[in-house]
């Protein structure tokens, strides 16, 4: 617990950072955010296996980024990530424990400074939501059909199919929001996360063929260390009958049952894709017939990314490519260039100082991201990043995924397993599927010995100490036997 001195010492930190721009110059923030999402199954990000034509209009009309990466991939530590604009061993939220909402957040400092904020959907974070003028919230996971919501004055019931109800809920925000303030309202969708229920309106899209298979979905593991052989997320032996909806044939085995449950798993997946892009389409739509669109921002990202079949895998976790690579979309009008691409790398905990300071607020000292506004203006600083670091700590956890941190370049990674004392290393420009590990090659051992260095560099930088490396807070977020579900 806070002591009165230190709430009142964060109260007055606040207040200090709360130093707008005038009105007239503060955007609106629309931050839309689904669960799991991989940027490769958007059709902006070039996906071969379904097409998102609202979340490509947010691409066309603004701003892709194509490296923005997740410092710790999965739903919970990534959702105070984004919240504090902190590594998670400064926010305390390493796995699935219960965020301080006492602590400073982004939504804390624009409400001080005088914007209406909301918090609509998926949160995932155990405590109450801090800083939010209005909250309707999904207790823990939630559920896909007819699902309960959390709010200030208790639990409701609202019947319908939740990625609907929730954009309901955020244009309901947006109608009723006080009209002489600016607003960031944080519209965070459950889907398309596991057990991928898909609504009736596209429960037989896809019906008519196959979805193309990842080129990497037999990976056999053969250079990697004991990690990839341990996890428990495989395609092949590991979704449930929950995941599946449905029995395999009698008699089918081998590769024929591979290739049978990864179109269960994918056109599923898809499915609830296609729903969130249906809604993501309202929301556009909304502003453009409200006049709200001139002067919002609208932001579309996921919490990670996704394995989709790739290397055999469903989930997330893992440093490699498709679970640590968020989508990252933005239209802000007047400032990012339709239809523009940004290869720089960006980090999910430059989110927090890029709100502050599309918002006119100063970006406090203790955040550790950097505010991604200039990359937006189409201006990447000299000193902008070019390495970054990664952790993930949920070991023994689910899946079995060990726990590691690691060095990403722009094209090299190093990945350290620090319970198996085990590495691998990849060269992203000829081996860009992440298939060969050359940390044991003799010709490697200079790019190793570089690539080490910066790695300790950055852990220092970024003050890891290692506070959650042999002993994590105990869980705290709700899931169906939680506090929450009880009320």
């Amino acid at each position: 617990m806070k002591t009165a001195a230190q709430l009142l010492a964060t109260a007055s930190a606040l207040l200090a950072l709360a130093l707008p721009a005038r009105a007239a110059d503060r955007p609106n923030i629309l931050y839309i955010m689904a669960d799991d999402h991989a940027a490769h199954a958007i059709s902006a990000y070039q996906s071969h296996i379904n097409k998102t034509p609202n979340l490509d209009r947010i691409a066309q009309q603004g701003m892709r980024f194509d490296r923005c990466f997740c410092v710790n991939s999965i739903c919970t530590p990534s959702r105070a990530c984004i919240l504090t604009g902190k590594y998670s061993h400064k926010n305390g939220v390493p796995v699935f424990n219960r965020f301080d909402g006492s602590q400073p957040t982004a939504a804390k400092y624009l409400q001080a400074g005088g914007y209406y904020t909301g918090m609509i959907g998926k949160w995932h974070l155990g405590s109450d939501p801090t800083g939010f003028d209005r909250w309707t919230i999904l207790p823990g996971q939630g559920v896909y059909h007819n699902p309960a919501f959390l709010e200030p004055s208790g639990r409701r019931v609202i019947h319908g199919y939740v990625t609907d109800i929730i954009t309901d809920l955020a244009i309901d925000f947006l109608k009723h929001r006080p009209t002489d303030k600016p607003f960031f309202l944080m519209c965070h969708h459950k889907a398309p996360h596991r057990p991928w229920q898909p609504d009736d309106k596209h429960f037989t899209l896809y019906d008519d063929g196959d979805i193309p298979e990842p080129a990497t979905l037999r990976d056999d593991y053969a250079t990697r260390t004991d990690a990839a052989h341990e996890t428990t997320m495989t395609i092949g032996k590991h979704l449930t009958l929950t995941d599946l909806k449905v029995a395999p044939p009698p008699g089918l085995t081998g590769d024929a049952l591979l290739r049978w449950k990864y179109q269960r798993f994918i056109k599923d997946y898809l499915r609830c894709v296609a729903s969130i892009d249906d809604n993501v389409g309202r929301l556009l739509d909304f502003l453009d017939r409200s006049g709200l669109r001139e002067n919002t921002v609208v932001i579309y990202t996921s919490d990670q990314g996704f394995f989709l079949g790739d290397h055999g895998w469903f989930d997330k976790r893992f440093m490699y490519e498709q679970s640590i690579r968020m989508p990252f979309l933005v239209r802000w009008p007047g400032v990012t260039q339709p239809g523009s691409v940004q290869p720089a790398m960006a980090l999910n905990v430059d989110f927090a100082p890029t709100f502050l300071e599309m918002a006119g607020l100063a970006v406090p000292a203790d955040m550790q991201g950097h505010s991604l506004v200039p990359l937006l203006r189409g201006q990447r600083p000299a000193t902008w990043r070019t390495s970054w670091y990664y952790r993930y700590y949920h070991d023994p956890g689910d899946h079995n995924t060990r726990a590691h941190y690691g060095v990403r370049t722009e094209t090299h990674k190093l990945i350290y397993f620090w319970k198996k004392d085990q590495w691998e290393c990849y060269d992203l420009l000829r081996d860009p599927d992440e298939l060969h590990n050359i940390y044991n090659d003799p010709a490697a051992a200079g790019v190793v010995a570089a690539l080490k260095t910066e790695l300790y560099r950055l852990k220092k930088e970024v003050q890891d100490n290692d506070e959650f490396a042999d002993q994590q807070p105990p869980h705290g977020v709700d899931g169906p036997f939680g506090p929450r579900a009880k009320r």
